[in-house]
């Protein structure tokens, strides 16, 4: 599309537009898939890292930031997750009933013997905007438990892997998405050797 505009001198200029087509998928077009999540031994600031993006949905190629394109995620063990240095000390949750004085609070390490499903929760949600999408869509996907089992066997069968373990760093052949080759890794940790062969991969 082309429009006409004056400069100073009173010539016409032609200014071409490009116009930008979105993919928009109706509700029945859009394919979800379960993810198992084992969270026995997982820093929880790098595990939400992983399942938010799952959640919104920005692994897939049909993204929309105002649609609801994402996945389920069902995690398990959510009560052996891991703090770096001293947080189940020193972290503090705090919330507010509504009344007057009713701000509460609660440390980790209380949390977790309590409701340690909040942990991940929190920690997850904190990383989605606060909108109509995460609290009517978005949030409802995230199913979190305490223990190994889990009542979605029908849709996560006896057999099927959990998603892999988040690496300390995200450097080498790390990905993050849907499909068999995410279930398996090459990534070996704090290897040195693996690095390097990581890097003459990458530059070939």
């Amino acid at each position: 599309r082309r429009r006409s505009t004056k400069n100073a001198k009173g010539s016409v200029n032609q200014q071409q537009h490009h116009q930008t087509n979105t993919m928009s998928f109706p509700g029945r077009a859009v394919q979800r898939t379960w993810h198992l999540v084992d969270a026995a031994s997982q820093t929880v600031g790098r595990l939400a890292t992983t399942v938010a993006p799952i959640l919104k949905g920005k692994h897939k190629p049909t993204y929309r930031p105002n649609g609801d394109c994402g996945d389920f995620v069902v995690i398990v063990n959510a009560d052996k997750v891991h703090f770096s240095g001293k947080k189940w000390d020193d972290k503090i949750y705090r919330w507010h009933t509504g009344y007057p004085g009713g701000l509460k609070e609660r440390p980790a390490k209380d949390m977790r013997e309590r409701k340690p499903e909040m942990i991940l929760k929190k920690a997850i949600l904190g990383m989605l905007y606060r909108n109509n999408l995460r609290h009517g869509y978005i949030e409802p996907r995230l199913k979190i438990y305490a223990g190994p089992n889990h009542p979605h066997e029908a849709q996560l069968p006896e057999g099927v892997k959990a998603l892999p373990v988040h690496p300390r760093k995200r450097q080498g052949s790390f990905h993050f998405g849907l499909g068999s080759k995410y279930s398996e890794t090459p990534y070996t940790a704090g290897s040195a050797k693996a690095r390097l062969e990581d890097d003459a991969t990458f530059k070939v």
